[in-house]
């Protein structure tokens, strides 16, 4: 069930904001080896949502799918156990 799966998204590049189209989803900090803990976030009825461990500003765009990012290479498929 793929599409059950919450988004994940992370910010290698280190840009100040990445677009995405969730409410809901999980900021990873930079990909692994480097990343942070992995923290769920949530909108709510809000716009933009800061995470809280790397400071990256998230900012919902609804002309995106869910695990759509802008800039693309931040949308991040994290690898099966």
């Amino acid at each position: 069930m793929a599409g059950a799966l919450v988004p994940h998204f992370a910010n290698d590049a280190g840009v100040d904001v990445i677009r995405i189209g969730a409410r809901e989803f999980m900021c990873v900090g930079a990909k692994p080896p480097f990343d942070h803990p992995h923290v769920f976030l949530d909108m709510g009825d809000d716009a933009e949502k800061i995470c809280p461990y790397c400071s990256t500003l998230y900012r919902y765009d609804p002309a995106l799918k869910p695990a759509e990012a802008v800039p693309a290479e931040c949308s991040y498929t994290p690898k099966a156990a």
